[in-house]
């Protein structure tokens, strides 16, 4: 009898060592394989949370099929204690060990709230922006226009949110004076710039930033960017250029991003210009003459006056030769590359074609007729 008990119990232990290495074998797989959720979600982590929180909400939101698992789960990888604060984007069918991953790996959160400071040329404004899981774009829940509007509500919670993101976005064609004036309505920036940064030594783009970042660190960021970008792009010149340097490049550059606002034309300007320094003759661009009074700070708002075309100023290319003392404004990289890699052409005017762009010509005969024509466009445009 004793035998048989002993056999039946060792049968037993067998059959629950079997049935619990399939279970462990089952969560294994379970953990790792595709998860249910069916379109992407943003997770928010609150400071203090813990994974049994986390993993309740995950199965409630349908990220998860089993919370028990994948709490377990997270002990087993000892990953349940490294929790990170901030707003996660969960994509579409992330098995438990990935959220898992994307929970705990720390950095900046990648989606959730999103506040964006965006210096224009001739406006700037802070911008609310909420990430659509489902499209993976942003979208505008609210703006204001510091200095001139008061702050809406809407920003009161975001702007104490430790998870909230911040970024700065430059326009092209933005002055340095503009830029730092718009750097200073930057709460979540501390101190101050000692001095002015050179214009067009600012690259246009957007910069990620942090609560607690200083200005000064911000602007480093900025002009450390913009030497990259010009510096690639003056290795990768074409041969025959009137540039002497890169600080040449860098002042045809911001002409031509004052130019025009058309990314296809941007090598056909470069070509006028670069053509007329060729042939010895003035750039007489209106955007230089218009430096020349503002010195970047602010928008001059009126049309130019004869008197001012005619005005002696170093940025005056009406009245100088060749080109101005510094660039006019902070150039993006599209008409730094094009300032020294323009389209050849025979081009040497150009003028506005009522389209948003220009017509270009060879002679002044042709010239004269496209200015002829935008003329009358103008007039039909006032008569509206």
């Amino acid at each position: 009898m004793w035998r048989s008990i002993a056999s039946n119990a060792l049968t037993l232990l067998i059959v629950m060592m079997f049935l619990g290495g399939g279970l462990i074998l089952w969560g294994q797989r379970s953990y790792r394989t595709v998860g249910p959720l069916q379109q992407a979600i943003c997770v928010r982590v609150e400071p203090g949370s813990n994974m049994t929180k986390i993993s309740q909400r995950l199965e409630q939101d349908g990220a998860v099929s089993n919370g028990t698992l994948f709490r377990l789960g997270a002990d087993y990888t000892d990953k349940a204690d490294q929790l990170k604060a901030g707003s996660f984007l969960v994509p579409e069918g992330a098995s438990m060990e990935q959220i898992v991953d994307i929970l705990t790996r720390g950095g900046a959160s990648t989606c959730g709230t999103e506040v964006v400071y965006r210096v224009g040329i001739t406006r700037s404004e802070i911008v609310l922006r909420e990430l659509d899981p489902a499209t993976n774009r942003y979208v505008e829940k609210a703006a204001f226009v510091p200095g001139t509007e008061d702050q809406p509500e809407a920003f009161v919670q975001p702007l104490t949110q430790s998870d909230t993101r911040h970024r700065i976005a430059l326009a092209e064609g933005v002055t340095s004076w503009q830029v730092i004036e718009e750097l200073k309505q930057v709460s979540v920036l501390t101190g101050d710039i000692a001095e002015l940064p050179a214009e067009g030594t600012l690259a246009p783009d957007s910069y990620e930033i942090k609560p607690g970042d200083t200005r000064a660190e911000i602007v480093a960021r900025m002009v450390d960017a913009q030497a990259a970008l010009l510096d690639e792009a003056w290795k990768n010149r074409v041969d025959g250029l009137p540039l002497n340097s890169k600080e040449e490049a860098l002042i045809l550059a911001s002409i031509i991003e004052k130019e025009t606002g058309v990314p296809d034309e941007r090598r056909q300007v470069a070509s006028v210009f670069i053509n007329r320094l060729k042939q010895g003759m003035r750039l007489q661009t209106d955007p230089t003459v218009i430096y020349g009074i503002t010195k970047g700070q602010g928008v001059l708002g009126r049309g130019l006056r004869q008197s001012e075309l005619r005005g002696e100023t170093p940025w005056n290319t009406y009245v100088i030769d060749g080109l101005p003392p510094t660039p006019i404004a902070n150039p993006g990289k599209a008409s730094i590359e094009a300032a020294l890699d323009p389209a050849e052409t025979k081009f040497v005017f150009f003028v506005a074609d009522g389209s948003g762009g220009h017509a270009f010509a060879e002679t002044l005969a042709e010239h004269n007729a496209n200015v002829a024509k935008w003329r009358r466009i103008e007039a039909e445009q006032a008569d509206q």
